[in-house]
């Protein structure tokens, strides 16, 4: 009788919340529960009522019902998924365009917060924060030299717009502690890395993802680079996992004529969709070099799918991650989410291009990368097989493309895994680079800002001290870290004095100039300056 009862109790609160659901986010022609007798779903209800009720020891509710849908989304595809309300904020948020806090890019060394930059006009600069004070003490809690978790400072310095919060800085060359009152602003959170003229009348523009406000920023790019000649561009995708797909499809659309079919998808219970150029975008002429590697996926491949099917540009570097399914959103009343897949999306020429994968089975879905080096696919071309049923043809020029797996581009770019050795990933992987690199940026920053006022002097004149690489080196030796010959330590010097350029460069003004001293040694970025000319 008890369990009837708690069944029958909870079985009426579980079917208010689906019926909640079903309203909130689809028309009852695309979603229809049962809930008679027969119904899986009130099989799933009673179990969880017994489970509840009758179980030896006590449950955590909330955590038995997030396991069961987790359960449910892992046996689909793999991109179906759950997030708890914590985890669907922290998700979102990249792609949102902005989020509330104090306005400061910043690194933890040894402890202790150092403000890399403050952000442009935003509310840590407007009351004299500047790069390389370090930020102690957050209202009435200190949080250095406490080994509190990167997660818990930015909890304390993030809050809703308005709120204020009191910091305690240190600075070099002033004794004592300043204090300092921020109130809490909009911060953006920028989706374009780098645009920059990379070559006379040749645009550079990198975009790590697509999010809300990512279109707008494209424009403004284009605008500037418009303005400093550009006649061809390059359109680097490269490690951009995707987005919305609404900024994919804008962005597609300045490129192509009216009309033109940028994407289409197709699902079992959802209303097939077209989308097309309108034929009004600023970038119908010249030269388009697009980059993708292995990481390029789902929206970066709609664009890269559009462009090259609608023979508008050349696609330059290696074969694409391969996601080609389309997730609706469904939120739920505790700020949850199900990320649940209801169509494949096509390029104009018909490939559909995700990768196969076999349902639940996870591992091998994420293990597809790696079996694709161990197949020598991203170091030679001739390693990569595609069944002739996966032939397309480009609707222009009718070249051949391929579908059944991310997009070939058209000029293959072999990785280079001499360049970047083993001993260079080690020292990366234990941040023994970047925590040198913070703390050379820490004790010479205005003698750098007083010897390079501007970044072109900088890329000229800059080079790397021997005494910056020692460090890196003795400190790798400290932590058992070492070339294991003068070989490898002779192919690890020119590229790691690369990228600590590039890092001085970026915490100097900012992300873009890193791009700028980095793109010089990308191969699939000197690929597509050969291309173009």
């Amino acid at each position: 009788m008890i369990l009837k009862v708690n069944a029958s109790h909870l079985i009426q609160r579980i079917g208010v919340v689906f019926l909640f659901l079903c309203v909130f986010t689809a028309t009852k022609a695309q979603i229809r529960f049962k809930f008679g007798n027969d119904s899986p779903m009130r099989k799933m209800q009673i179990a969880e009522a017994a489970i509840n009720s009758l179980y030896v020891d006590s449950v955590d509710e909330q955590k038995l019902v997030e396991d069961g849908i987790r359960g449910m989304v892992k046996g689909l595809d793999p991109h179906s998924s759950y997030s708890t309300a914590k985890e669907t904020k922290a998700m979102n948020e990249p792609l949102q365009g902005d989020f509330e806090g104090i306005g400061v890019q910043f690194n933890i060394v040894e402890d202790t917060l150092i403000v890399i930059q403050p952000v442009v006009n935003g509310p840590s600069e407007k009351v004299g924060i500047m790069a390389g004070d370090r930020i102690v003490g957050v209202n009435d809690t200190t949080i250095a030299g406490v080994k509190m978790a990167r997660e818990e400072i930015m909890k304390r310095l993030r809050g809703p717009k308005g709120t204020k919060v009191r910091l305690r800085v240190i600075r070099r060359g002033i004794d004592g502690e300043l204090n300092f009152v921020v109130k809490r602003d909009k911060i953006p959170v920028h989706t374009i890395d780098a645009v920059y003229m990379i070559r006379p009348k040749v645009g550079y523009i990198r975009i790590s993802s697509f999010g809300a406000k990512t279109y707008n920023e494209f424009m403004d790019g284009i605008q500037k680079l418009q303005e400093q000649g550009m006649k061809s561009l390059i359109l680097d995708l490269q490690d951009n996992g995707g987005g919305y797909l609404q900024a994919a499809v804008s962005i597609a659309n300045e490129f192509l004529a009216q009309n033109d079919m940028i994407v289409y998808t197709k699902g079992r219970r959802v209303r097939d969709t077209e989308y097309k150029a309108k034929g009004n975008g600023s970038l119908k002429t010249g030269k388009v070099v697009v980059l993708i590697n292995e990481l390029s996926a789902s929206a970066s491949e709609i664009v890269t799918g559009a462009i090259q099917d609608q023979d508008r540009g050349l696609v330059v570097g290696r074969r694409s991650f391969g996601k080609g399914l389309v997730q609706r959103p469904i939120d739920l009343p505790d700020g949850s989410m199900i990320r649940l897949t209801v169509a494949h999306y096509y390029t104009p020429s018909g490939r559909c291009i995700q990768k196969p994968y076999k349902k639940g089975d996870m591992k091998d879905y994420e293990m597809d990368l790696e079996n694709r080096l161990k197949r020598g696919e991203l170091t030679n071309r001739d390693s990569i097989h595609f069944d002739d049923s996966l032939k397309y043809k480009t609707l222009r020029k009718h070249r051949t493309v391929y579908g059944g797996g991310g997009i070939m581009p058209d000029e293959f770019v072999p990785l280079d895994t001499l360049k970047y050795t083993k001993y260079h990933r080690q020292l990366a992987a234990k941040s023994i680079i970047n925590n040198a690199n913070l703390k050379f940026i820490d004790n010479h920053r205005k003698e750098l800002r007083k010897t390079y006022p501007d970044f072109a002097t900088f890329n000229k004149n800059f080079v790397v001290p021997q005494s910056l690489v020692d460090d890196i080196m003795a400190e790798g030796k400290k932590q058992k870290i070492e070339p294991k010959d003068e070989e490898e330590l002779k192919r690890t010097l020119p590229y790691l004095e690369t990228q600590l350029k590039a890092l001085v460069a970026r915490d100097l003004w900012d992300i873009s100039e890193y791009f700028q001293v980095m793109n010089e040694t990308n191969d699939i970025v000197r690929k597509a300056l050969e291309v173009i000319d």
